[in-house]
Order: structure tokens, then C-alpha cells, then sequence
């Protein structure tokens, strides 16, 4: 999969749990700006626990 946009993380997650890539950004997006939670931080994390190939 090369969807990756920024670190690839949601072209990953999407890719692992048969998710839409464009809902899982979104998701991303809205919690960002909700501040709901820590969706920066737990992003930057999966960033170093994806496999290289996203």
C-alpha cells in the first residue's frame, strides 16, 4: 500500500483492520481539533511502531 500521506500511519491502521483510509484520517482530524484525547501523541507513537514499507 502506498497511500501513506504523512508517516503512513492511517494508510497502515486502515490496511491492518480493513478500515477507509479517508474515515481514519478524518477520525484523526476531528480529535485533533475536539482535543479529545492524546490523538497526537498516540499517532507520533504508532509512527515508530509501523512497519517501513507504509
Amino acid at each position: 500500500m502506498t497511500e501513506g500521506k504523512i508517516l503512513g500511519v492511517c494508510a497502515w491502521l486502515a490496511d491492518r483492520f480493513g478500515l477507509d483510509v479517508t474515515g481514519l484520517r478524518w477520525v484523526f482530524v476531528i480529535a485533533t481539533i475536539l482535543g479529545v484525547g492524546s490523538p497526537i501523541l498516540i499517532y507520533l507513537i504508532l509512527a515508530l511502531v509501523k512497519p517501513k514499507e507504509y
